[in-house]
């Protein structure tokens, strides 16, 4: 390759994939393309696997370049992240140029944005929720409008990138925590961690993952949308729990009772089938709303009821009704009397009264149907 890899980088990744099959298979090395990471957990144990590889470069007739290799690195950036043994966080670099370039003022500007900030969504809570205002921007229809709530969205944004918290490596053999919680605007969960840090127990975030709501969706009560929330958060970090005894924490107390439903309807079904190979390992616990702040942030947050919310509805005085009397509705003798009457009553029900006396036949009363349809809707 005259100009280097720039031509054919799918060849050069699959050809040092075919180099460290072995190292790649046990885990303990991580390619892409031209940039390798040999990682250990001893000394020892590093050095007896950096000679391999060095090997193995030299079987093939490579070389590597002695300026850009870091040797026995306790922490090192990586594709805009900093990685270390027990903790990943975003490269403070990569994001520090977005405070000094100005608002944008063009859908292709926005775009750009979304596109730095979604490859960094896992680290920052309520991705979804925070970037909503900006949803109808992939609409080429729509006209660009900045407006304020876009602004705060954008400014919310810029900020969670550089406040995100470091995210901690998974431990397979420890406890998770899988906070879910959903509200009007979207889906939302973070996966926790238990470490052990000087003999005292250290909960910390693995992972933030975060979704809008559909339009059907929106339509569910809360109890449903709390059972459709933990069977989307499961499928999302299957490679996370699968196999693992992990623990569910929900402000909603319906879900046990709805995961065990005898006659469920065909969404809770669905969802039964998907969540039965986690039942095993699963444990949910209740958790008050108020101190449900892990998957309940942004979301959650309502908007005063005064003239600049534009769904405010002026509050009147209403009168005190016992429940019992709007609950409850006393059928008297005359009501179905009533009903029956009302039949006669009507112009296209009374052609059908007449025809049921008559005792006449079906197709008469289908015709006397499909007149009634033509009368009503054409």
């Amino acid at each position: 390759m005259r100009f280097g890899i720039n031509n054919a980088p799918s060849h050069f990744q699959r050809m040092l994939n075919e180099i460290f099959p072995e190292e790649l298979s046990e885990g303990w090395s991580i390619i892409y393309i031209d940039d390798i990471i040999f990682c250990s957990k001893t000394w020892e144990e590093h050095m007896y696997r950096l000679s391999k590889a060095l090997k193995e470069i030299q079987s093939v007739n490579m070389k590597v370049f002695l300026k850009k290799c870091h040797f026995g690195f306790k922490e090192l950036k990586s594709l805009g992240h900093v990685v270390s043994g027990l903790s990943l966080g975003i490269d403070k670099n990569k994001v520090a140029a977005i405070f000094l370039k100005p608002m944008p003022q063009n859908k292709k500007e926005i775009q750009s944005f979304l596109g730095l900030a979604g490859y960094y969504r896992k680290n920052i809570k309520d991705f979804a929720s925070i970037e909503r205002p900006f949803y109808q921007f992939c609409d080429k229809a729509k006209v660009f409008e900045m407006t304020v709530d876009r602004v705060k969205a954008f400014e919310s944004l810029r900020q969670a990138l550089t406040t995100a918290p470091l995210l901690l490596m998974p431990d397979f053999k420890l406890t998770s925590k899988l906070y879910i919680d959903s509200s009007g605007d979207g889906l939302g969960a973070a996966l926790h961690k238990v470490h052990i840090i000087n003999d005292k127990p250290v909960e910390g975030p693995i992972c933030f993952i975060s979704r809008q709501i559909k339009l059907t969706e929106a339509r569910y009560g809360a109890s449903l949308m709390e059972c459709l929330h933990l069977a989307w958060a499961l499928e999302k970090l299957n490679y996370f729990l699968e196999g693992c005894v992990f623990e569910v924490i929900t402000d909603c107390t319906a879900v046990n009772s709805l995961l065990n439903m005898k006659t469920p309807n065909r969404h809770m079904l669905r969802w039964q089938i998907a969540i039965q190979e986690y039942r095993g390992n699963m444990t949910i616990f209740h958790k008050d709303g108020n101190i449900h702040k892990n998957a309940d942030g942004l979301s959650r947050w309502p908007l005063p009821n005064n003239t600049d919310n534009p769904a405010y509805v002026k509050e009147e005085a209403s009168p005190k009704v016992p429940i019992e009397g709007i609950s409850v509705t006393d059928l008297n003798t005359t009501f179905f009397e009533e009903v029956r009457n009302s039949y006669t009553q009507d112009k296209n029900c009374s052609i059908l009264c007449q025809l049921l006396h008559k005792d006449c036949k079906e197709n008469s009363l289908i015709h006397a149907l499909d007149e009634i349809w033509k009368k009503s809707y054409y």
